[in-house]
């Protein structure tokens, strides 16, 4: 089944991904940072619907946190998403693909495909496929300028290895 990707303004709810580093059951906190739930969601370089539907809304994110940053966009703004070849070339679940970290400090619901919820760590995990709720926003922190990427909701889609 092909899952296609929709986006309403800086939200994207992604075709279909691999979870990738999913700390979604247990919100965690590097260096005394506060806790958050977080993945990366690897998305096929094939999926032009999900990587256009990302790249629009990271465009129009850009255009509306404008006042962040002094009512224009930074030359270096730094953005979420990412080519998995260059950046992870050792790790060959990123290879031929992109992807984006997300994170919240608020627990994402994880259904299934039958909208069961309160998935558990065996149900949903790094490495199966699920669909992602994603939003796309700008930050100006400690001199860091850039558009971050929140997590939403997860719906569990196929089993992974």
């Amino acid at each position: 089944m092909t899952y296609k990707a929709k986006r309403t303004g800086t939200k994207v709810v992604t075709g279909m991904v691999r979870l990738s580093y999913a700390n979604i059951h247990e919100p965690r906190g590097m260096d005394g940072q506060e806790p958050k739930y977080s993945v990366s969601l690897i998305i096929p370089k094939d999926d032009k619907d999900t990587l256009k539907a990302i790249q629009e809304a990271i465009a129009e994110a850009k255009e509306n946190y404008k006042s962040k940053w002094g009512g224009k966009i930074p030359p270096n703004l730094k953005t979420p998403l990412r080519d998995g070849d260059n950046d992870r070339p050792d790790d060959e679940a990123y290879e031929d693909s992109c992807f984006v970290n997300a994170n919240s400090t608020r627990k994402p619901q994880l259904v299934d495909l039958q909208g069961n919820k309160d998935l558990g760590p065996d149900d949903v995990y790094s490495g199966c496929y699920a669909r992602a709720s994603i939003n796309f926003f700008g930050y100006n922190t400690n001199g860091n300028k850039g558009i971050g990427c929140g997590l939403g909701n997860i719906q569990k889609l196929e089993d992974g290895e």
